[in-house]
């Protein structure tokens, strides 16, 4: 008789629950028994509409320890705000539960040294939700890279300009104390996939950010629907849906004095070989504008890649040769790298894949020094994780 799995949810938010719906994809024999969330009115409602995921008799938990010291479970998912990431995570190491960790893992320094610390005291099995590193394009452009194709990896220019960049601005993630800002929010998958694609540990990095155009002197936590300017604002719901026909991605004033985050940022990253990647994010762009990708150079040839038009190309440097990878994803998420990242989670569980605790240390370490470099103008040492 196969082992019904138990899995336990520490913040059952709208990340981690979308998630959680790639759970029957993978597998008949799992199901989550017990969720730990302060809203316990909203995890019981989301337990009740979907039990295909939950179990009909899914415990319901104000306290994160008090679910894990009571409850039998395989594995838990942590999908609480950012900010509460590693308080939440060490509970679950120091308890020897395989943990899904969203990003980002830590939002400063300190709980960062305190995570890393964890992992080299208990070797815990980890998922870091890095689902680009496991999407169809990412993994066929390492595979070309790795045959040796394009040569030697010397140079990486990644580049993302994201579409629906109004939900940093007008939304929840407006609020760096919670999210760590937008290094965090974005470059640490995309730091990741660079790391992946080069094969090398970073050993520096310098970055600059812009923020120009979301800031203002409007009242602090202001709604658009509240606001004089409702009309006339090239921001407002108005104007965002009826002229740019796009999606209003939340609802307070991104003018207002309490608005965070950057506009627009580049980082530059140096590898132990001389090997250089350059990274570039942009949160005004929209609609067709959007890309997320990047070109990988060596002397034989140039590899280039993009999620939102979902191709691979290989241009060789010996002949006019140009070969093309094209790719559907069909709208799933994270361009069909979340459900490979469910499938990756239950293999960790089953002892069959390895922990990624390590890559998400690293990401995350570029992504703090990143921000920096912003304050000092230099360029910032990468620790070792083995000596940080």
């Amino acid at each position: 008789m196969v082992k019904m799995l138990r899995f336990g949810v520490i913040g059952v938010g709208h990340r981690i629950g979308y998630m959680l719906t790639y759970l029957p994809k993978h597998t008949f024999d799992a199901k989550v028994t017990a969720i730990a969330d302060i809203n316990e009115e909203k995890a019981k409602q989301k337990a009740e509409e979907r039990p295909d995921i939950y179990a009909a008799d899914t415990k319901i938990y104000a306290n994160a320890d008090e679910m894990l010291d009571q409850e039998k479970l395989d594995g838990v998912f942590i999908g609480t705000r950012d900010s509460l990431h590693t308080e939440m995570a060490i509970k679950v190491i120091e308890r020897g539960l395989p943990l899904f960790l969203e990003k980002a893992i830590s939002t400063n320094m300190e709980d960062l040294k305190r995570l890393s610390d964890a992992a080299k005291k208990h070797q815990p099995k980890v998922t870091v939700s890095f689902p680009l590193r496991f999407t169809d394009i990412a993994r066929l452009s390492k595979e070309i890279i790795d045959s040796g194709t394009i040569g030697t990896v010397e140079q990486i220019d990644a580049f993302n300009d994201v579409p629906y960049g109004g939900c940093y601005f007008h939304d929840w993630y407006r609020d760096e104390t919670e999210t760590g800002g937008l290094w965090l929010q974005k470059s640490t998958h995309d730091f990741d996939c660079i790391n992946y694609m080069m094969g090398q540990t970073p050993k520096k990095i310098s970055a600059v950010s812009v923020k120009h155009i979301f800031k203002g002197d409007m009242p602090a936590g202001l709604k658009c629907k509240d606001c004089e300017k409702y009309w006339d604002c090239p921001e407002s719901p108005y104007m965002i849906e009826n002229f740019y026909e796009d999606k209003v991605q939340g609802e307070y004033c991104c003018f207002a004095k309490d608005t965070g985050n950057q506009d627009c940022g580049s980082a530059i990253i140096k590898y132990g070989s001389g090997a250089i990647a350059t990274y570039t994010q942009n949160f005004f762009a929209r609609h067709h504008a959007a890309r997320r990708g990047g070109r990988v150079y060596g002397y034989k040839g140039t590899l280039e890649y993009d999620w939102h038009q979902g191709y691979v190309k290989v241009f060789s440097h010996t002949s006019k040769r140009v070969d093309t990878y094209q790719y559907d994803s069909d709208g799933a998420g994270h361009f069909g790298g979340d459900t490979i990242l469910m499938k990756q989670f239950l293999d960790l569980v089953a002892g069959k894949e390895r922990s990624y605790i390590d890559e998400g240390i690293i990401s995350t370490l570029m992504c703090l020094k990143a921000k920096e470099a912003c304050q000092s103008e230099q360029f910032e040492a990468i620790p070792d994780i083995s000596q940080f």
